[in-house]
């Protein structure tokens, strides 16, 4: 069986699933992000336990497509209208969150007897926070949009933007690291990296906006579409010399100016993570699970400075910034472990020849540690919170004015109706809530409805509502209802009557308001009820009901033309 497994790329794939979905379960049952599982794989699967990992290059292959895919991510967030609403406050305290845990960390390696290039290394890494794990964390306890949500999600944006510089002085360090004479590659690569930043300057200018809004006619085309421009823009990066890194990332932020971002992002979010667990598995393989004990008490050292000193720091800044002690506390627990790209860049600097693998495994088990305790503490914050409060004085400001005034800005720009479907139907209701003076926020996945809403004065969001991920995203919080006019033929990542689907969606990302459905048929009414919605629009019988009371006098004839736009789905 052994010989089998290790003598098939497919068999080794297949088993390091089996083992991934296994172990997975256990996290599930631990409550622990699925990251943690995949560390684990990597540990188990390399050559201290299971030595399942002979299929090098295909593993390698898949590894380097989850990384581009990842840095795609990040670069698809780092849109310049995003970063510039942070203001410049925002920016600073980000900066001096990520200075100082880079220095701590520095200094708590050199003390543990690293050289300075692996201790910087190791000061950097512990300065990023997981994205992944603190969006999905808080996104499941429905705390993504509160005021200490945005406070975490602010620094993680400042974090990615360090990883951006980064990723660019990584391959700036490994230019010619095997050949003699470099300058000229250097110059290369230089050159190399302006030109590919001009590209993406005349792609965000002229080229995103129309050719996604042509691709998004078929959302599936659009998802393919992301997926070849990450993939091409790091082959091209990687053939200059820039690294696969670099291109993935430029990919990212070529879209990310366009109003698909956040409907590419909800789709590639379970391909990242698939595609994550075969980076971890050749992690895995280069480290010897027999030398991690020497590491052990460094590990521990570095992990008790992530969960309790940065933390810490976090508070220190928000207090700096006029934030009151509990949210500056919720955030800083929130941000109290270290990234997957504290991991891809250890990665990056064994292949460079700048860490040891004794380096990378202290890396990886501090890792493993914060990753795992931090989950517990996101899930306990409160109860940590209530038992804490008495020492954490020192961290009020008698006036926090800044969260006051974010509390009343987040109040004032909170949406009362969600509309899911911008057709004719849809708009119209849109339309006609905004004239009572109800603040509405449109969403569609059609380009061209998208528009539409627009020019007539709607808040409209490109997306897929059929989309768990998608959904989770919405700013749900403040919504009395969601009203939904997608009919039953829309395509979408599920299949089957798309209505009941979005129902659960909702129900799954936590939304405690009321939800509206939309049908045309009665004997759909019971079911669409039993499924969860509180009420079911009968667009023939209500318009029926209304001329019935407009032809007797009893309602108000009130009226808007809306002109169709040519190629828009229909309904109703």
């Amino acid at each position: 069986m052994t010989e089998f497994v290790t003598g098939s790329a497919f068999a080794q794939i297949a088993a390091l699933l089996a083992i991934a979905s296994v172990i997975g379960l256990v996290g599930v049952l631990l409550r622990q992000p699925l990251i943690v599982s995949f560390i684990v794989v990597g540990l188990v699967a390399g050559p201290s336990v299971l030595d399942l990992v002979h299929a090098e290059h295909e593993i390698e292959l898949l590894s380097e497509l989850g990384i581009a895919v990842l840095l795609f991510l990040v670069g698809l967030k780092l849109d310049v209208g995003l970063i510039r609403s942070l203001g410049t406050v925002s920016l600073i305290s980000g900066a001096v969150q990520v200075t100082a845990t880079t220095a701590i960390g520095y200094l708590i390696a050199l003390a543990a007897g690293l050289g300075s290039l692996e201790s910087l290394y190791v000061g950097i890494g512990l300065a990023f926070s997981s994205t992944i794990i603190v969006v999905k964390m808080l996104s499941d306890k429905r705390e993504i949009d509160a005021l200490h949500g945005q406070l975490a999600l602010g620094f993680l944006i400042v974090q990615d933007l360090v990883v951006v510089l980064a990723m660019i002085t990584l391959s700036a360090l490994g230019v010619g690291t095997g050949d003699e004479g470099s300058a000229g590659d250097a110059v290369w690569v230089l050159l190399a990296g302006f030109a590919l930043l001009a590209f993406v300057i005349v792609f965000v200018r002229f080229i995103a906006e129309p050719l996604t809004d042509y691709m998004a006619r078929v959302p599936e085309l659009l998802i393919c579409f992301a997926i070849a421009l990450a993939a091409i823009f790091a082959a091209v990066s990687d053939i200059a010399g820039l690294g696969k890194e670099i291109g993935g990332l430029m990919a990212g932020v070529a879209l990310a100016s366009t109003r698909y971002r956040e409907a590419i992002g909800s789709r590639l979010a379970p391909l990242r993570d698939f595609l994550l667990l075969f980076f971890f598995v050749s992690l895995g393989a280069e480290i010897d699970l027999r030398g991690l004990g020497a590491s052990l008490v460094p590990a521990l050292v570095l992990s008790l400075f992530v969960l309790i000193g940065k933390p810490l720091i976090v508070m220190s800044v928000a207090r700096f910034m006029n934030f009151r002690k509990r949210t500056g506390f919720q955030a800083g627990v929130a941000l109290a472990q270290i990234s997957e790209f504290s991991l891809i860049l250890a990665g990056l600097g064994l292949s460079l020849g700048h860490l040891s693998k004794d380096t990378l495994g202290l890396i990886t088990l501090v890792g493993l540690i914060t990753i795992a305790v931090s989950s517990y503490m996101i899930s306990f914050c409160s109860s940590l919170y209530k038992w804490l409060e008495p020492l954490l004085g020192v961290f009020e400001r008698a006036n926090p004015s800044r969260e006051i005034a974010a509390e009343g800005k987040k109040a004032g720009e909170a949406h009362e109706i969600v509309l899911l479907g911008l057709g004719r139907y849809g708009t119209a209701i849109g339309l006609r809530l905004k004239q009572r003076g109800l603040k509405v926020l449109g969403v569609d996945f059609n380009p061209a409805a998208v528009r539409r809403g627009r020019s007539h004065g709607l808040d409209v969001e490109y997306g897929d509502a059929s989309d768990p991920e998608f959904v989770r995203h919405l700013p749900l919080d403040g919504a009395k209802w969601v009203v939904s006019t997608v009919p039953v033929h829309e395509s979408g990542v599920v299949h089957g009557d798309t209505r009941v689907a979005i129902v659960q969606a909702l129900k799954d990302a936590g939304f405690s308001g009321r939800i509206a459905i939309s049908s045309h048929r009665d004997a759909e009414v019971a079911d669409l009820l039993a499924a969860g919605a509180d009420l079911v629009l009968e667009p023939f019988q209500d318009a029926a009901d209304q001329a019935a009371d407009l032809l007797t006098g009893h309602a108000e004839q009130t009226r808007f033309d809306i002109e169709p736009v040519a190629g828009e789905i229909q309904d109703g």
